[in-house]
């Protein structure tokens, strides 16, 4: 498939370590592909669903013990400690190599290596990059066809270049406790080991479009962001473009697929979706800023999503996709799951393979779901009917503003967009969500999550802050930062904004604050609307209301001061003294 010596040479090297009984080069091809499927249906490792009702699709089951993420196993080892930071798990990498190593040893005897050539973003483009995972998982290497692109043309592209991320995964004994997922990024390396769980062991996903690409942005001037994009289509055809950052539970895959409200659709405004949740993002020769989704796929959290919640991510997992650790109804051999519908299924089997009988549902406890709650579904975007046609552009798509979310009760108000780049990075660093009932332990607990990265920076957190400066000074016409709350609560702890469509009413008043069109009030956290600047046209929400949701909560805010202090320390001295300044500032103005 290749003649790049320094790719067979890492494979020779990698299979003397595995010892696996034959290797097999991912070609990109259909026909191979579906071999692969078939193989897969034989050995149980996958199930072919309704093919007239869900035409291409599978079901898979993880192993009990390995259903999601695992931050206390996954690391990030560089020569020195703080280069990784106190927020990272740090490892010395010779102790990695040898630790993983004796876990790889032989791991792939009586098994296939897989070998997936890919590209995280188009291929050829100027922001793409090409790794290499090696597997002894069909379900990876099948789920890699569908989130990146595979094939003879990423070898092509490549060509001789001793440039690539080198991923290794084995499913070895999937033993939890010695479950690995390592980065190494001064090598351009992933190994994971010991999972079969989709965040784990699709090494293109988080580890390299994110850990591994942070690292690679910012040596060499550009970022890699846990990032949504999307496109919004004006009634006179013009389209821009924002990036948001969200922490999880905070409605980032609804925005990205947003419908909008019927009297913005009946003007004329559509909006696409470029991607769901990453970003990389380079300064174009017009000195603005450019993004490109890397990912050719979706790996979306099953439960929850509907025909009501988000219709579009539904209708793109009704064919080509792979549904992970959901209700199999075995009456139609189709899958469900809490919350697609009210009509669970009475013949089904549930995420761990066993007879469930939906009558004993009791939505309190999560044990008796039929689904796990963080099963998954893998779709191709190209399925997505609201895609934006720039999905596939070289080039990228240009961007207008970038959005910071969070999840608080009382203490952000709808909107606000902050002074400049400099206060819009201290802005993303302060980004919080608190804890729901849903969540375990107690509600209302304040986690701070920076740009949606707190998982995901593949170095020290600090240095990440200021690269985000340094990029200001490199963006000669940069996109506005805005922060949104979409979940403020009344004293009775309901939300007072109606959310999913309606977002978009927001989204216009970023675009015309990005085009000077209407004013704002200066606040001590940023600019707020003018509550007749936001159309809430067909709303039930009278001003009064709306001026509510905008207004700043000083003494709430200045409780929350502390707490941003708290984080800043845990981060440590490399916390930017720009970014210091900033928060005296914030306090010294909520303070008057």
């Amino acid at each position: 498939m290749t003649t790049n010596k320094h790719v067979l040479s890492w494979i020779e090297e990698m299979a003397a370590l595995t010892c696996p009984d034959k290797i097999v080069w991912i070609d990109g091809s259909e026909e191979q592909a579906e071999a692969l499927r078939r193989e897969a249906c034989s050995t149980g490792e996958m199930i072919k669903l309704n093919e007239e009702k869900l035409p291409g699709c599978y079901l898979h089951r993880t192993a009990v013990n390995d259903v999601a993420r695992v931050e206390d196993r996954t690391f990030i080892c560089t020569t020195r400690k703080e280069d990784a930071g106190n927020i990272n798990n740090w490892m010395a990498p010779a102790e990695a190599y040898e630790k993983l190593g004796k876990l790889f040893k032989g791991a792939m005897k009586g098994r296939t290596m897989y070998v997936i050539p890919y590209s995280m973003g188009i291929v050829g483009s100027s922001f793409s990059k090409i790794g290499y995972e090696l597997t002894d998982s069909i379900y990876v290497v099948l789920n890699m066809l569908i989130m990146t692109r595979v094939g003879t043309d990423v070898i092509k592209a490549h060509g001789d270049s001793p440039d690539f991320v080198k991923g290794l995964h084995a499913k070895a004994d999937l033993d939890e406790k010695n479950r690995y997922i390592v980065h190494f990024p001064e090598d351009n390396t992933i190994w994971s080991v010991n999972s079969g769980y989709g965040g784990n062991v699709l090494l293109g996903k988080k580890c390299f479009a994110l850990r591994i690409a942070s690292w690679l942005g910012r040596k060499e001037g550009w970022m890699a962001e846990h990032m949504l994009i999307l496109g919004i289509e004006k009634p006179d055809g013009e389209t821009r473009y924002i990036c948001a950052a969200f922490p999880s539970a905070c409605g980032k895959t609804n925005l990205a697929m947003l419908i909008p409200p019927a009297f913005l659709r009946e003007k004329g405004y559509k909006v696409y979706t470029v991607g769901d949740d990453i970003a990389w993002l380079r300064v174009g020769e017009d000195g603005r800023l450019w993004a490109q989704n890397p990912e050719n796929g979706f790996f979306g959290v099953a439960p929850g999503t509907n025909e009501q919640s988000n219709p579009n991510a539904l209708a793109t997992t009704k064919k080509d996709t792979i549904f992970t650790n959901v209700v199999h109804n075995l009456d139609d051999n189709t899958v469900w799951w809490e919350g697609l519908d009210k009509n669970p299924p009475k013949n089904a089997v549930d995420w761990k393979g066993n007879p469930w009988d939906c009558t004993k549902y009791n939505k309190a406890d999560k044990s008796t779901c039929g689904a796990h709650p963080n099963s998954r579904f893998t779709a191709k975007a190209i399925n997505c009917p609201c895609l934006s046609k720039e999905f596939n552009n070289p080039n990228g798509v240009p961007i207008d503003a970038i959005v910071f979310g969070g999840r608080r009760a009382k203490t952000a108000p709808l909107v606000y967009q902050s002074f400049d780049w400099e206060h819009g990075s201290f802005v993303g660093s302060i980004m919080a969500s608190e804890t729901t009932a849903a969540a375990a332990g107690a509600v209302g607990v304040v986690r701070r999550d920076p740009m949606a990265m707190r998982p995901f920076v593949g170095y020290n957190m600090g240095d990440y802050f200021a690269h985000w400066l340094e990029m200001g000074g490199k963006i000669p016409h940069p996109p506005k930062i805005f922060h949104v709350n979409w979940f403020r609560t009344d004293d009775d702890g309901n939300f007072i904004w109606p959310g999913f469509g309606d977002n978009l009413r927001v989204l216009l008043w970023m675009l015309d604050r990005c085009d000077g069109k209407v004013g704002a009030e200066k606040t001590a956290i940023g600019y707020v609307p003018n509550p007749e600047d936001i159309d809430i046209t067909g709303l039930d929400l009278d001003k009064k209301t709306l001026e509510e949701l905008l207004s700043v909560d000083k003494d709430s805010w200045l409780a929350d001061i502390q707490n941003i202090r708290e984080f800043y320390a845990l981060i440590g001295d490399t916390v930017p003294a720009a970014l210091q300044e900033q928060l005296n500032a914030l306090e010294e103005r909520l303070s008057k």
